[in-house]
């Protein structure tokens, strides 16, 4: 008994040490809401959507580094390393715009369709895809000329989507609560699978090495999907109102970002089976996060909310709350 006490004491101080913490807040400031948040590991930095603009944000200091301008309806960003370009949907006038990585000045625009929202670059193809909410579909353009390639049916509406980089593309359908599978080079669907028992799958991420597919839902699980068969493997709780997720294959660890203060941390014991390890408290409203590959920091956003408008408009017909200017914020979380 003595034993097993002491080898219980011996382990606290590393178990301890092992969890996910805040380790910094950096005060962006900056009025307007906020989307996805996208690491550019390379070069140390983050790209985040904020309504009229992308912010261009050090990860280190939280320096701002500049901003991609005249967007209407900011969402998600791609990056296209070796042409040296950036793409960023302008989700109100359904539009791609494509940047300079160093300038960040506007270089192109290509026009998508309704809803533009989440937007990838796949390497294996060499083509940069939009996810278009409302529209159903997905646009293609080329990452040197910024031109529009196709726009593919999805049968339902997209979300999220990640790159296998084996030449296929995965969505998450929100409707019909599925996984639909892009021939990247064919530029078809290929398959598609259930998300049951999720619903409303939104954030997603991508284990490569083990084909697994991670899909964050806003019924409060996240579904791990395998790629080669097809179909849900396993479901683990997540917080509330999440929009963001990421894998690390070093850790073995995936992560959802929830609006509900929280960051969920899952950890893969194998392909197919995980265990929640930790929720970490962020801030409320914390529902997009970014992943760096490099160092491992998770990066998760938020800002003070004011009232939420008596009455819809054109330009809030959801009666959003608006962010009080100057508060927003982006954690650092690490071990």
């Amino acid at each position: 008994m003595k034993l097993v006490v002491l080898v219980a004491l011996a382990l606290t101080p590393a178990a301890l040490a092992a969890q996910y913490r805040i380790t910094h807040t950096f005060a962006v400031g900056g009025e307007g809401g906020w989307d996805y948040v996208v690491p550019d590991p390379a070069n140390h930095r983050l790209f985040i959507g904020r309504q009229t603009r992308v912010m261009v944000v050090d990860e280190n200091d939280g320096r701002l580094l500049g901003e991609v301008t005249d967007i209407h309806g900011a969402h998600g960003t791609a990056i296209a390393e070796k042409t040296g370009h950036g793409f960023a949907t302008s989700g109100n006038d359904s539009s791609i715009v494509m940047f300079d990585l160093k300038t960040f000045k506007v270089l192109a625009r290509a026009h998508a369709a309704e809803d533009a929202d989440a937007i990838i670059f796949d390497p294996a193809s060499n083509r940069v895809f939009s996810f278009n909410g409302d529209a159903h579909s997905s646009t293609v353009v080329d990452p040197a000329s910024g031109k529009l390639v196709t726009n593919i049916p999805l049968g339902g509406k997209p979300e999220y989507g990640v790159s296998a980089g084996d030449g296929m593309v995965y969505a998450n359908i929100t409707d019909n609560s599925e996984v639909v599978e892009i021939d990247a080079k064919k530029l078809t669907v290929a398959r598609r699978w259930s998300t049951a028992p999720c619903k409303q799958p939104v954030a997603m991420a991508i284990d490569r090495a083990h084909h697994r597919l991670f899909s964050g839902c806003r019924s409060g699980v996240m579904a791990v999907s395998d790629l080669t068969a097809g179909k849900v493997v396993a479901t683990l709780p997540i917080g509330t109102g999440t929009d963001g997720a990421a894998f690390d294959p070093a850790s073995g660890d995936a992560f959802a970002s929830n609006a509900d203060g929280t960051l969920t941390v899952i950890h893969q014991d194998g392909p197919d089976v995980y265990h929640v390890s930790q929720n970490v408290q962020t801030a409320p409203g914390g529902r997009n996060m970014g992943l760096d590959p490099v160092t491992h920091r998770v990066f998760v956003v938020s800002a003070k909310m004011g009232a939420a408008p008596a009455e819809s408009t054109a330009a809030n017909p959801r009666r959003r709350p608006s962010v009080v200017p100057g508060s927003f914020v982006v954690m650092v979380v690490e071990k």
